[in-house]
């Protein structure tokens, strides 16, 4: 009797250790809340390749764009919480979570986070024909004259329009906001002119400064950016901009209840592919700086950030959606 116990124990936890180390069984999806090309989808393919070759099973990117991610979301959220189906998250999902009255998914409930995959800084410019040369200028003006600073951003509830509205509160100045369709509507409104700064992701912004047309004036993030190593940040500023910090970041989640065995092999793959030279020098390219998380680092940022941006949202008066 004993003998067949033992027979069937050993068999039991084999058959358990063989459950937690088969995976993948099958093709892994990355649903990608944004349209093909751009930094979201570009990161998730090139971290989706590196998950491809280490699991030796295909990985498929579906891009789903929809108003704040909740096509993608609502899919990831409703499928089988095995580790085969990731949500590409953002500083998005967290406005998202924010700006919207109601969610088909709850943000911080129905999923569970991997891993953070990269950041990417918002800069603060003017025209390079503009009146101002530093924030400090900025700043200046602003306070000297109450009302007129026109800060141009892409649409209401962008991560960028939240951040400028942020600067705003944090500086303790009274500017306007000018929402605009985009991001080419906003440099062209800069350039002609007809606003006077700008909050925008580095990126879009990196030809028009090599080019001299635009003149980057501080990096919003905690910490300055390689490329523009001359470009000081808002927090620089010192005061109360002394611990100003905004930043945009993506990562990976799973549906709530993967089990934890397999994000951690997620994880452990994805940091991996975040340390390849290849996957760096691309996500560089686009002012993507490759920075890997704990889930529970993510976990973390992404309540952080959800109540953050609900706070300046509530604080702005911005409509719900």
């Amino acid at each position: 009797m004993r003998k067949l116990l033992a027979i069937f124990l050993v068999g039991a936890l084999a058959a358990v250790a063989q459950a937690q180390t088969t995976f993948p069984t099958k093709a892994i999806k990355i649903v990608v809340p944004n349209a093909a090309g751009g930094a979201a989808d570009i990161t998730s393919r090139e971290v989706g390749q590196k998950l491809s070759e280490a699991f030796g099973s295909p990985v498929i990117v579906e891009n789903k764009p929809s108003a704040g991610g909740i096509v993608a979301g609502d899919l990831v959220a409703k499928s089988a919480p095995d580790g085969h189906t990731l949500l590409l998250i953002s500083s998005g999902t967290a406005v998202s979570a924010a700006l919207f009255k109601s969610l088909p998914f709850d943000t911080l409930k129905d999923f569970t986070p991997v891993s953070k995959l990269a950041t990417f800084d918002l800069v603060i410019a003017s025209s390079d024909r503009g009146r101002f040369h530093t924030l400090a200028e900025v700043i200046a003006y602003a306070k000297a004259n109450p009302g007129k600073l026109n800060i141009g951003t892409p649409q209401i509830g962008s991560t960028q329009n939240l951040a400028a509205e942020l600067f705003k509160s944090t500086a303790g100045i009274d500017a306007q906001l000018v929402p605009f369709n985009g991001t080419p509507p906003v440099i062209s409104a800069l350039r002609g002119g007809e606003i006077d700064i700008m909050v925008e992701i580095l990126g879009p912004l990196v030809t028009q400064f090599n080019a001299k047309t635009l003149r980057p004036l501080a990096i919003m993030s905690d910490k300055r950016t390689p490329q523009f190593s001359d470009v000081p940040t808002v927090r620089e500023s010192g005061g109360a901009l002394a611990s100003f910090n905004a930043s945009s970041w993506n990562g990976f989640a799973a549906p709530a209840k993967t089990p934890k065995d397999v994000v951690a092999k997620l994880n452990a793959e994805i940091q991996k592919a975040l340390k390849n030279p290849d996957v760096i020098k691309r996500l560089e390219a686009l002012q993507l700086h490759a920075q890997g998380s704990t889930p529970e680092q993510l976990a973390e940022l992404l309540a952080f950030d959800t109540k953050r941006w609900g706070d300046v949202i509530t604080r702005a008066k911005i409509a719900k959606q």
